[in-house]
């Protein structure tokens, strides 16, 4: 039989390989001179050039940086071969001092104890409530962390466990705050006090950012500009945590006043003004205990009250003016929500006409007023 010799296969070799194989070639000219621990050494690779720390948006899986005077912060990790630090989220680099750390562009909520949040009734139990409040658990509500008619000292009952779907239901929007988070990362809440409980005589709107959730709202939607604004950050939106969360806005156009609550967990609600309990904390006569009877009444009613025209159409310019702040990359506070409302009357005022046909597509910001309600946010122009 014939026996076919092949020609040699070449490997492709790297700068490293290279450079081994001619010491190999010289180390053939003398026996003598070949060193035996260099055969157990591993093959050398090609070193990666030092990346570069960036303030850009990285990806999970991309190389932050490969310095070692680095350390990892949340949402990053060390790969064990090496000493670069590596993305596990989609978000901004963040610096603090040697910590480095990747902000998210959108996540869950993370529960803390005092945060105030608005949540959706999603399952009635025997002594509880399950509560949506965009965590990756669903919060828990006791029957014994709510104000019950006679009292806040008084013993809740078997009578009280039957008449629990009477308090709150499947859809009931409360306002609560969270009183203790678990080791598994659920949450408690409570509504102990007058101004936590259910929400009404409003709209319910949901924005984007770390801590909050997907995007939506109830109300009216817009697509998103695509035009960016100087000062501005995509992706970076939210809620303010530390910030005055639930204040009232008198409102132009008639509109009156106007309550805005902005949860922590990125669910915002904001309605019409109701001061049954202002109005009877400013009496004298009625003591703390008799008030919560009295309260505890309304409180839990499900009816909501006539709301004017001019109200509900600056409810509406309110909801838009969020909404433009998210779209934006604008940090929701109080500060910006204010400033935004009021940009958003004076950008009408200068592109309004006196035509009637006009005023009904006044409420609509987006396109170029958007733009130029974030300019006046940011800069003040």
């Amino acid at each position: 039989m014939a026996i076919t010799i092949l020609p040699p296969v070449v490997e492709d070799l790297g700068p490293y390989q290279a450079d081994s194989d001619s010491d190999d070639s010289m180390s053939d000219i003398s026996d003598s001179d070949v060193d035996m621990d260099s055969a157990s050494r591993p093959q050398k690779r090609a070193r990666t050039v030092s990346k570069k720390l960036g303030d850009g948006v990285v990806i999970p899986g991309q190389v932050v940086t490969d310095d070692p005077q680095w350390m990892r912060g949340h949402g990053t990790y060390i790969n064990p071969l090496s000493t670069s630090i590596i993305a596990t989220v989609a978000g901004n680099v963040e610096k603090t001092n040697k910590l480095l750390s990747v902000r998210p562009l959108r996540a869950r909520y993370n529960p803390e104890i005092g945060d105030l949040v608005v949540g959706r009734i999603v399952e009635v139990q025997s002594k509880r409530w399950k509560v949506d409040i965009a965590a990756p658990l669903l919060a828990q509500l006791p029957l014994s962390a709510i104000n019950l008619p006679g009292g806040i000292l008084r013993r809740r009952t078997s009578t009280d466990e039957l008449q629990i779907r009477t308090f709150f239901s499947e859809g009931d929007l409360v306002i609560a705050e969270v009183q203790s988070v678990h080791q598994d990362g659920s949450a408690s809440l409570h509504t102990r006090s007058l101004e936590y409980g259910k929400l009404r005589n409003g709209v319910f709107l949901a924005v984007t950012g770390t801590g909050g959730s997907k995007a939506g709202s109830s109300s009216k939607g817009g697509s998103k500009s695509s035009s960016a604004v100087p000062g501005a950050i995509p992706g970076i939106g939210g809620v303010v945590r530390s910030r005055r969360q639930r204040w009232s806005l008198i409102a132009e156009n008639g509109g009156g006043e106007i309550d805005v609550v902005l949860g922590v967990n990125g669910y915002i609600f904001i309605s019409k003004h109701v001061d049954n309990a202002a109005a009877m904390t400013n009496t004298d006569s009625v003591s703390h205990n008799r008030m919560e009877e009295l309260v505890s009444s309304t409180i839990y009613s499900s009816q909501n009250d006539e709301i004017p025209m001019q109200t509900r159409r600056e409810i509406a310019r309110l909801s838009q003016s969020i909404q433009v702040l998210v779209q934006h990359g604008v940090r929701v506070d109080e500060d910006t929500v204010t400033k935004a409302y009021r940009a958003s009357l004076q950008v009408d005022i200068e592109m309004g006409d006196d035509d009637e046909e006009e005023d009904e597509g006044r409420e609509y910001l987006e396109g170029s007023k958007a733009r130029q309600i974030i300019e006046i946010v940011l800069h003040g122009k």
